[in-house]
């Protein structure tokens, strides 16, 4: 399948809804927009059907036909004001050689994780034209579907989140291996996380370059360590990220959105790292977050998960109550606090993105 150039879909589309992108530049806007992590996924019946079509999550990460099919199903139930790109934060290291598979209700692993120093010193940094052309094919085929009915939202995993997995082999409840390497030889764990900066950032500039609009740095596991150990070997390695991504395009600004799952006590200095936006956990309280961080960056966020369960009335309330605490003006883009739980009736999700636009145009007159 031949694509357009990526240059010409910044030349030839414009966005009938720039809502999304005017908020994180903290423009004016009529109304708060609002997205949703996770919004392609398993709460979706029609997305069930086009897994269970593919074989496998894997397979359907690496189908662009069928990763922009799941990426449009969403925005044809609600209305939301941006996609994002059908992928996992998992495959840079997939790329890097590891072996990712998903192992049935026991989540992602890797048949050859990092284990020694030698493993982490020939780690190859990927080229994302080659080694991960599935995903920049992907972004490209959704940006043609979308015709530029809203923005499409690129996105990696951060360096420390990354290296969280190759080390531990999957998920982990304790971080033994990575934080025992962390204490004992931070010197070869700064290796790893350079080599992984680079290559998010390789990363996410390919995506931009294939059509991303906007893109986000998802640090999910940034908040198991100490102050300290945050700064050194989470935040400083996002920082390297934003001083690599090329996002001057054509003339326009593509947002950057810094988002650690756990890191409300750190707001000042991820504020420091140079993104637009600072996604907020739900633990988060959105008015203090907002005066900590003042004009400096837009936030994301931040409603609970869980709250998705309730009845459409009280989802209503808890939106409200959010669009109440953040207060007049832009840069708020609303959205849960992490992403979605897969048995979540989507009756919920469209209560939700109804209530955001029907409640918040007060707060932007």
């Amino acid at each position: 399948m031949q694509h357009p150039k990526p240059e010409q879909f910044h030349i030839m589309t414009v966005l009938e809804n720039d809502t999304f992108i005017r908020a994180l530049l903290k423009q004016p806007v009529d109304y708060t927009p609002v997205w949703m992590m996770r919004q392609a996924g398993r709460y979706l019946p029609e997305y069930r059907k086009v897994r269970a079509q593919a074989g496998s999550f894997l397979n359907l990460c690496t189908n662009p036909e069928l990763a922009c099919e799941v990426t449009l199903q969403p925005l044809r139930r609600f209305d939301f004001d941006a996609a994002i790109l059908f992928s996992d934060i998992l495959t840079i290291p997939d790329a890097m050689g590891l072996g990712l598979y998903f192992s049935e209700n026991e989540g992602p692993k890797f048949k050859n994780p990092v284990k020694t120093a030698a493993d982490i010193k020939k780690l190859p940094i990927p080229d994302p034209m080659t080694d991960l052309h599935y995903v920049i094919d992907a972004v490209r085929l959704i940006r043609k579907t979308l015709q530029g009915r809203v923005p499409l939202i690129g996105f990696s995993g951060s360096p420390w989140t990354l290296a969280t997995y190759m080390l531990e082999g999957g998920s982990s409840k304790s971080f033994q291996k990575v934080k025992g390497l962390m204490y004992e030889q931070p010197e070869l764990l700064h290796i790893m996380l350079d080599k992984l900066a680079q290559s998010v950032a390789s990363y996410l500039n390919a995506q931009i370059e294939a059509g991303a609009q906007a893109v986000m740095l998802f640090d999910t596991w940034g908040g198991m360590l100490t102050s300290e150990d945050y700064v050194e070997f989470s935040l400083y390695y996002a920082k390297q990220v934003r001083a690599l991504l090329k996002t001057d395009v054509a003339g326009r600004r593509i947002p950057a959105i810094l988002f650690t799952k756990g890191g409300g006590l750190w707001l000042e200095a991820m504020t420091d790292a140079g993104y637009d936006a600072l996604g907020l956990d739900w633990q988060t309280d959105i008015r203090k977050a907002r005066a900590r961080v003042g004009d400096q960056v837009a936030l994301q966020g931040n409603m609970d998960p869980v709250a998705l369960y309730a009845q459409p009335e009280i989802i209503a309330d808890k939106v409200k109550a959010i669009l109440h605490k953040y207060g007049a003006g832009s840069g708020h883009v609303f959205n849960l606090g992490h992403g979605i739980l897969p048995d979540i009736n989507p009756d919920h999700v469209k209560a939700m993105v109804d209530a955001v636009h029907q409640y918040s145009p007060a707060y932007h007159k």
